[in-house]
C-alpha cells in the first residue's frame, strides 16, 4: 500500500509536468494536440545524445552526483535539451499549426497533430533504434525506508521528486510574480480581452509552445530515469496526459498539476485490485468519470 502510494506520487509528478504544457496549448488554441506527448520522447532522446557528447568532450563531466546514477553531463544535457525541445515545439507550431489556424478548423489541427506525432515517433525509432535503453548501465539499488509496511525507494526517485517540485515552484513564481506570466495567464483566460489590453497574442502563443516543450522534455528525462528510454514513451503516456489535463480542467495550470497526481495515484493504487495488463484503461476510465460528473474538470470554468 505504502509502496503503491509512493510510486503513484512519483509518476503523478512526472505527468504533471507534461500535462501543464498540454493544457496551456489546448486552452489557448482550442484543439487537442496529440503530438505533445512525443515532445516527451524527443526531450529524453536529445538528453541522451547530448549526454554522450559532453562525456566525450570531458571525462570530468561523467562524474556521478553523490548517491545518484545521474552525472553532471546529464544535468547539463537536460538543460540544453529542454531549450532545444521548446524551440522545436514553437517551430512546429509556426510551420504547421499556425497555417492551419488561419486556413482550417480545430478538427484539421487534431488530425495534423496525429500525423506529427507519428513522424516524431518514427524518426526517433529510425535514428536510435526500436530497442529500449538507459542513460547509463549502473544498477541503482533501492533503500528501505520502512519495513512494515515495506517501502523501497531509489535515490534517483528522490532526485526526480525534488526536481519536479523545483520546476513546479519555479513555474508558480514565474506565472504569479512576473509580467510575462500575468500576460500568459490573461491570454489563456480571455484572448480577446488580453489583446485589447495590448498583450501580443502571437508572442504568448510562442511562449506557451516553448514552455510546454521544455516541461515535456524535463518530464521525459524524469520518466526515463525512473523507467527507460523508448521511442514509444509518448504513445504510452498520451492518454494519461490528457486525463490529467481534463481532471484538472483545461487551461488550469494548477489543475493540471493536481490532475497529474490524481491520475498517477489512481493508476498505481488500481494495481492493488486489478491485473497489470488493465493499467492503461485506468486513465480512460478517469476521463469518462470526470466528463460525466464535472465536465469542466476540478478547476476549469465554463466558457
Amino acid at each position: 500500500m505504502l509502496q503503491s502510494l509512493f510510486d503513484g506520487i512519483l509518476v503523478g509528478s512526472i505527468l504533471s509536468l507534461g500535462a501543464i504544457g498540454l493544457t496551456l496549448v489546448m486552452h489557448i488554441l482550442r484543439f487537442a494536440n496529440f503530438s505533445h506527448a512525443e515532445l516527451i520522447s524527443m526531450g529524453a532522446y536529445f538528453t541522451l545524445t547530448l549526454d554522450s557528447v559532453f562525456n566525450a568532450l570531458s571525462n570530468s563531466l561523467s562524474s556521478k552526483l553523490p548517491m545518484l546514477s545521474v552525472s553532471v553531463s546529464l544535468i547539463i544535457a537536460m538543460l540544453c535539451a529542454l531549450l532545444i525541445t521548446g524551440v522545436i515545439a514553437a517551430i512546429i507550431d509556426r510551420l504547421v499549426f499556425k497555417r492551419l489556424r488561419e486556413q482550417a478548423g480545430p478538427l484539421t489541427m487534431v488530425f495534423a497533430s496525429f500525423g506529427i506525432s507519428l513522424i516524431i515517433r518514427n524518426a526517433i525509432g529510425l535514428v536510435y533504434g526500436l530497442k529500449s535503453t538507459h542513460y547509463n548501465g549502473d544498477i541503482a539499488f533501492a533503500m528501505m525506508l520502512s519495513s512494515d509496511p515495506l517501502l523501497l525507494v531509489k535515490a534517483d526517485q528522490l532526485f526526480i521528486l525534488a526536481l519536479t517540485l523545483l520546476v513546479m515552484v519555479s513555474l508558480h513564481l514565474f506565472i504569479s510574480r512576473t509580467s510575462v506570466g500575468f500576460a500568459l495567464t490573461a491570454i489563456s483566460e480571455n484572448p480577446v480581452l488580453a489583446q485589447v489590453n495590448g498583450i501580443n497574442l502571437a508572442a504568448m502563443v510562442r511562449l506557451a509552445w516553448m514552455l510546454g516543450g521544455a516541461l515535456a522534455a524535463i518530464a521525459g528525462v524524469c520518466y526515463a530515469l525512473n523507467n527507460q528510454l523508448s521511442p514509444v514513451m509518448g504513445r504510452d503516456l498520451v492518454l494519461s496526459l490528457f486525463a490529467a489535463a481534463i481532471v484538472g480542467g483545461i487551461g488550469s495550470i494548477y489543475g493540471a498539476a493536481l490532475g497529474g497526481l490524481i491520475v498517477g495515484l489512481a493508476s498505481s493504487m488500481a494495481l492493488l485490485i486489478i491485473p497489470t495488463g488493465y493499467k492503461p484503461a485506468v486513465p480512460f476510465l478517469i476521463i469518462l468519470l470526470v466528463l460525466y460528473l464535472r465536465p469542466n474538470g476540478l478547476f476549469g470554468e465554463e466558457r
